[in-house]
């Protein structure tokens, strides 16, 4: 493969947002690399139909409603709940699943965890392509890979908050994972647990790690820290990224050492 290898580009929607994938090298646009593709879809509709707290008949939607137990669901739900409560501990209860509904009642919302966790799971068709680099991104969180040390790296645009169509930063990455958290395509979705209201003073958190679960996890948890985002960030092992504050400025983060 050189450094020039054209890529295929295949988007699709599911789970109420953009899935787009470029690949690069032996497989890119070939049968092997459409039907990796194909399973990526696959393995993301069976998540929706899991995890979607907006179809009434998922399985956490009938979890949310009693008419099933833990006991009855998939073991992924106990997998991503147990991340989930992983993350609230590290986050010191500022990320949580257990969030306050429109009506003030708390309730199981795995968002927060689900999409990057999703996505990373997703992948695997991917990784396993020989000889072929990726980029997967859901919903503008990405992840990818390079086979090759001494390819170009995939360029991952970080998006102003204050103004979706400018870019305010370009992260180069051979294999890892880009997630950001915040309220410019969603409104103020996002909630510090331990108040039950949206931070202040942030506007966007943008993590660079190894892991989308964890990069995902942890843009949300640092967005949830409002004022303390940058701060939190930077005790979290091999992770990087940049904070976006309500007046413009930024803050890089360089991370804890693994």
């Amino acid at each position: 493969m050189t450094a020039a290898a054209p890529a295929a580009r295949y988007v699709e929607h599911v789970m109420g947002m953009p899935i787009s994938l470029a690949l690069r090298g032996r497989h890119a646009g070939d049968d092997i690399g459409q039907a990796a593709w194909a399973q990526v879809m696959d393995s993301l509709r069976q998540a929706d139909r899991v995890f979607s707290t907006y179809r009434a008949d998922s399985v956490v939607s009938r979890l949310r409603r009693g008419e099933v137990g833990l006991e009855d669901c998939p073991p992924e739900v106990a997998e991503v709940l147990g991340l989930a409560a992983a993350a609230e501990q590290q986050s010191h209860g500022a990320f949580s699943v257990w969030l306050p509904g429109p009506d003030g009642q708390v309730r199981l919302d795995p968002s927060g965890v689900v999409k990057g966790w999703a996505a990373e799971r997703a992948a695997q068709p991917l990784r396993d392509l020989t000889g072929t680099d990726f980029c997967l991104s859901a919903g503008g969180d990405v992840t990818c890979a390079t086979t090759d040390p001494g390819a170009r790296p995939w360029r991952i645009g970080i998006e102003d908050p204050a103004d979706p169509s400018r870019v305010l930063a370009v992260v180069p990455v051979h294999t890892g994972a880009v997630a950001t958290s915040g309220t410019a395509h969603r409104g103020a979705h996002l909630l510090d647990a331990r108040t039950g209201l949206p931070p202040a003073g942030v506007a966007s958190v943008t993590v660079v790690a190894g892991s989308l679960t964890w990069a995902d996890i942890d843009a949300t948890a640092a967005y949830a820290h409002g004022p303390e985002a940058a701060r939190w960030l930077d005790t979290r092992p091999g992770q990087s990224g940049l904070v976006v504050w309500t007046d413009g400025s930024t803050t890089t983060v360089a991370g804890a050492a693994g």
